[in-house]
């Protein structure tokens, strides 16, 4: 009898250690999905963040918590692994049964965690599908961009090759470069999809500019020659200037007061030295344009103007002063009578309002009334300052047009 109740005792525990082995088995093979749907997930939501960095955000924390349950059931799987010895062939039934339901329950939790990541999956795959679809995109833009950044290479090599000057076009030209090339060995490099296909848009632009400069430069060449000549032949011309301004401050000096004219001392030498910084400009651009620098050459170019504009419009500044001089002094009232008309249109607009003129327009006009009654009362003695008067009238003038402009300005806030 005792050997028969052996029997069946090892009956049962083959049997029991049977079931523990295929639940083992299954956990294993639970594990390996759950790992294989883990790694393959994670590589996704890495591609995915390098798409779209900020959409990545939420898509991340979701996975990351998925992760962490995934990576506490494979944990638990290992603990139990090494808990239940199931191939020890001196278990007891209960204790391959207890392995048996210990490997189940892990079979399950990592099922569970398999299943959410599939499910994260396919929430995440339309998402993908979308930004590899515009991923597409990249490459005619990449390919445009080295087209580009080849057309402004030939183009610079042209410009230097027939001697010219072409440092900022290679200037920006080597910046294009440098962006394609780290473009071109890191793919989007942390700038997300979109950043990627901006700044191949930027590297085209700056290619772009980079060529159309280098093609400009012969042109420009042409242009700064043309240039040269025409302001040497305007300093010319306003070299010829001195001598009338010499001839008005003598008649300055002789018919009218100090007053009327110490402003203007010194302005034949200040024109005859700006003549000449314009000519020592003009040198230094012709040195450049000779060597092809029309950057620089253009630059003394705009100096040698700049010099010119000042020593001509103090010349006009002499000339005209003495013809103002020569005109209120052969007819005293006439320039009265278009400052007076100034004031009455002013006067006039101002009563036109509402409840006629508002007081403190009044205040003002009655005021500029005054002054301009008081002014030729101004020219006294054998050499009067026409030049004083001339610039009060001037200031009553001046006066009365801000009062307009306060007026319509009020009207309009009004409106």
């Amino acid at each position: 009898m005792r050997g028969a109740g052996d029997q069946r005792r090892r009956g049962r525990g083959a049997q029991a250690a049977t079931a523990a082995i295929e639940a083992r088995e299954a956990a294993a093979s639970a594990f390996y999905d759950m790992d294989q749907a883990q790694k393959f997930i994670d590589g996704r939501v890495t591609v995915f963040e390098d798409l779209d960095a900020r959409a990545a955000e939420p898509v991340r924390r979701e996975f990351a918590g998925l992760s962490q349950a995934a990576d506490a059931a494979s944990v638990a799987y290992i603990s139990v692994v090494d808990a239940h010895d199931v191939s020890d062939q001196d278990r007891s039934p209960a204790e391959y049964d207890a392995a048996r339901r210990a490997f189940v329950a892990c079979t399950e939790r990592l099922q569970k965690s398999t299943r959410d990541l599939n499910g994260f999956a396919e929430r995440l795959g339309p998402k993908m599908a979308r930004l590899e679809s515009a991923l597409d995109r990249l490459p005619p833009k990449l390919s445009a961009a080295r087209d580009a950044v080849a057309a402004a290479d030939a183009a610079v090599t042209a410009a230097r090759e027939a001697g010219m000057d072409a440092s900022d076009p290679a200037a920006e030209l080597d910046r294009a470069k440098e962006s394609l090339g780290v473009l071109s060995s890191r793919g989007l490099g942390g700038l997300g999809l979109d950043g990627a296909l901006r700044r191949a848009e930027e590297i085209r632009d700056t290619a772009e500019r980079a060529r159309e400069a280098a093609a400009e430069l012969p042109k420009q060449g042409e242009k700064v020659r043309n240039s040269l000549n025409s302001v040497k032949t305007r300093v010319d011309v306003v070299a010829n200037r001195v001598g009338t301004v010499r001839q008005a401050m003598k008649t300055m000096l002789r018919k009218y007061s100090q007053a009327c004219w110490q402003d203007l001392r010194g302005a034949p030498e200040a024109i005859e030295a700006g003549v000449g910084r314009a000519r020592e400009r003009l040198d230094e651009g012709a040195e450049h344009a000779a060597r092809g620098e029309w950057k620089q050459a253009q630059q003394a170019l705009t100096a040698a103007r700049t010099e010119l504009n000042a020593a001509d419009r103090r010349a006009g500044q002499v000339t005209g002063r003495v013809e103002r001089l020569d005109e209120v002094a052969a007819d005293p009232g006439a320039p009265v009578e278009g400052v007076r008309f100034a004031v009455r249109d002013a006067q006039r607009l101002a009563m036109a309002q509402p409840g006629g003129a508002a007081p403190h327009h009044a205040r003002v006009l009655d005021g500029l009334v005054e002054r301009l009654e008081k002014a030729p009362a101004s020219l006294t003695g054998t050499h009067p300052d026409y030049w004083a008067y001339l610039r009060e009238l001037e200031s009553i003038k001046t006066a009365a047009g801000d009062v307009v402009t306060r007026i319509r300005s009020e009207r309009a806030g009004q409106g």
